[in-house]
């Protein structure tokens, strides 16, 4: 299974984004008006610049309750780990599990497509091992 596949059985294909110049407020009330966990930081909607999370709020704010009347460019994690459409799913998830990663952008010749989260990978593997069962439980009582 491809990444690209993943994206593809996604309800909707919008990334979310937010610029850098952004305020913190912005960024919570945008993160709960779509009932995500992370922000693709970008100037343009197209290019990286930076992702940002509902963890990096609260750590920051756990060390400086100031942190909401910052910017996104000065909390969000600038050197991003990504994922291209063609990359094995598995591998991806070996990726999500070892680095502690919730969210990887999905990035094709240079250009944002899409962002897989822990959640869509956990929605297929679920969706996958129904089919599994269920093709076992027809194989068993076929007669």
């Amino acid at each position: 299974m491809r990444i690209g596949e993943i994206i593809r059985s996604k309800p909707s294909q919008e990334v979310v984004t937010i610029g850098p110049e952004a305020g913190v407020r912005e960024l919570i009330a945008k993160l709960a008006e779509h009932n995500i966990g992370a922000c693709i930081v970008s100037n343009d909607g197209k290019s990286l610049d930076g992702i940002v999370s509902e963890r990096d709020v609260v750590r920051r704010l756990h060390h400086d309750g100031t942190v909401i009347n910052n910017n996104v460019g000065a909390i969000m994690t600038q050197v991003v780990e990504t994922c291209s459409p063609d990359d094995d799913l598995d591998e991806v998830m070996q990726t999500m599990t070892t680095r502690r990663f919730r969210h990887i952008p999905v990035v094709k010749d240079g250009e944002l497509v899409g962002i897989v989260s822990i959640g869509d990978v956990v929605k297929h593997k679920i969706g996958q091992l129904e089919f599994e069962r269920d093709q076992l439980d027809g194989y068993i009582h076929q007669t």
